[in-house]
């Protein structure tokens, strides 16, 4: 990814580039209803504002998020709530995986089942949640979310090679090497930032309030949408110099120009 003028402008004022925005369909991954509503759906809203396409991948129904409701009441009701949350940012198509929450197996059995969706799909980005141990601000991962992202960013790349997972081709789904970044929200070292100013950050808070059951089961750990993702945001700004914005960790699979060493 070569930088353009607006990054080289960017880099001498110690500010970080823009995340590219010439793509028109992008794949949000993520282990479980709510997580892409902590900060990326903003970026979502922008997006789909703009006229792209943008699609939702759950691993988990959360079935295991709400301790006082069983998870086969919690199950339905985080699904509602996740397409409810979609709808408020313009995603219109919502997948689920049906992996078990809390306990979701990395390996290739969560590989193929991203890569089936990024061969039906055909995104040029990818959006999913960090995978490291520590997020941004030191808070330790949660276990789904770990391998989550880690497949999400493997499948990008497998979704491209025909003879991994060669069985899709039975269901009709033939390679797709078109992704070009995979971008992490949450991340400790950020590379990347969404403008999410007006609109998208008040179309993100109507969808994290879309959450409500999950919220109000959090118990002495609830939270208000507005104030926290606000907070989030005007925290993010200042690193792209805007009013309020979402950062991600890009990684770059298919390069704008020449590698470095060329």
């Amino acid at each position: 990814m070569s930088a353009s003028g607006t990054d080289a402008e960017a880099a001498r004022h110690g500010l970080l580039p823009a995340l590219p925005e010439d793509w028109q369909r992008c794949l949000a991954v993520a282990a479980h209803p709510d997580d892409i509503e902590y900060g990326t759906a903003c970026a979502v809203a922008r997006w789909t504002g703009q006229g792209r396409t943008v699609t939702y991948l759950l691993a988990t129904r959360g079935e295991a998020g709400i301790d006082g409701i069983p998870p086969e009441r919690a199950g339905p009701l985080r699904e509602e709530e996740e397409r409810a949350g979609a709808r408020a940012v313009g995603v219109e198509v919502v997948e689920f995986l049906d992996h078990t929450d809390g306990v979701v197996e990395g390996g290739v059995g969560l590989r193929r089942d991203i890569v089936r969706a990024v061969r039906r799909h055909r995104p040029q980005i990818m959006v999913s949640g960090d995978f490291g141990v520590r997020m941004v601000g030191g808070m330790t991962n949660q276990a789904d979310h770990r391998v989550v992202g880690l497949a999400a960013l493997d499948a990008a790349r497998d979704a491209g090679n025909r003879w991994i997972f060669p069985e899709l081709a039975d269901e009709g789904l033939e390679p797709w090497g078109g992704v070009r970044l995979v971008c992490f929200a949450g991340a400790a070292r950020p590379t990347h930032g969404v403008d999410v100013s007006g609109p998208p950050l008040e179309a993100g808070i109507a969808s994290l309030e879309a959450h409500a059951a999950y919220t109000r089961g959090l118990g002495d750990r609830a939270f208000e949408a507005r104030p926290f993702l606000t907070w989030m945001a005007r925290t993010g700004g200042p690193a792209i110099g805007a009013g309020a914005a979402i950062l991600f960790d890009v990684h770059v699979l298919i390069p704008d120009g020449p590698p470095p060493w060329v």
